[in-house]
């Protein structure tokens, strides 16, 4: 039942996402912040006026975000100064999640069956069927459940 909960959720999520897979916004080289206050003609202390803080505060969070060091919290607070919506989502990089999980699951598998054939070879005992016993190990560690 547990399998069968998370494959249903894994599909939401996909059919969630689909619209944001074809996306790619990369950030401006100053950030968002400043881009969209720039464009906008909203100055650095308009902008921490309406975040009801000092100036400083306004400059340090556009530097806290090009430098990757800004919460969730933070810019939902400069979006909605700046009358904007924050968008947050992940997307995975697969086609879908249970792909994914395969391309995880395979390359698991590989590791261990090219290591297990490594040591076998130097006894002088390997199989020579890697691709097979590297499936064999996929499908072991698909139905096992996803790593924690």
């Amino acid at each position: 039942m547990k399998e069968n909960f998370r494959r249903l959720r894994a599909q939401q999520i996909d059919r969630m996402v689909q619209p944001l897979r074809s996306v790619s916004l990369p950030r401006p080289p100053r950030g968002w912040i400043r881009a969209l206050r720039e464009a906008m003609g909203v100055s650095s202390s308009e902008l921490a006026r309406r975040l009801k803080a000092n100036r400083s505060l306004a400059s340090q969070q556009e530097k806290a975000e090009v430098g990757d060091r800004i919460t969730l919290r933070s810019l939902r607070a400069c979006a909605n100064a700046l009358d904007c919506d924050l968008v947050y989502a992940f997307v995975p990089r697969g086609a879908t999640i249970e792909e994914t999980l395969a391309a995880r699951a395979h390359a698991a598998a590989s590791l261990t069956v090219r290591r297990v054939e490594h040591s076998m070879a130097l006894e002088d005992q390997a199989s020579g069927n890697v691709e097979l016993a590297i499936e064999a190990q996929t499908r072991r560690v698909k139905h096992s459940g996803p790593s924690r």
